[in-house]
């Protein structure tokens, strides 16, 4: 039974102690890149993010996986993958805003409409 060591409560304590009583994390979230006609696209062209707002992205956010919509009409495994997770989220969105589902011209249509979905 030497696998299950007991730790002292007063260790416990010390490091408590050292962090402040409490953890701190950081707050905002991510930095985004500026919305310009460089990092986003307008909603006639597809309302996403251009190649150059996720490189700027990434470098904002260090460890980041994010990449540009999947646009082609045969993608491999991983991306085909990618459309149908990004579908299905979008598809939610368009049951929480009935008002953007019904426009034709909302930035969510025509997301959807850029990534085939």
């Amino acid at each position: 039974m030497d696998r299950f060591q007991e730790i002292p409560l007063s260790a416990f304590y010390k490091k408590k102690k050292a962090l402040g009583g409490v953890a701190s994390f950081k707050r905002g979230g991510d930095n985004m890149p500026a919305r310009n006609k460089k990092n986003f696209r307008s909603t006639k062209s597809g309302a996403g993010m251009t190649a150059a707002g996720v490189a700027s992205y990434r470098r904002k956010n260090p460890g980041s996986k994010l990449s540009t919509a999947v646009t082609e009409d045969n993608p491999g495994k991983k991306r085909s993958a990618r459309r149908k997770s990004y579908c299905a989220r979008s598809l939610g969105q368009m049951k929480k805003f009935p008002k953007a589902a019904k426009d034709p011209n909302s930035r969510l249509r025509q997301a959807r409409r850029r990534w085939k979905c």
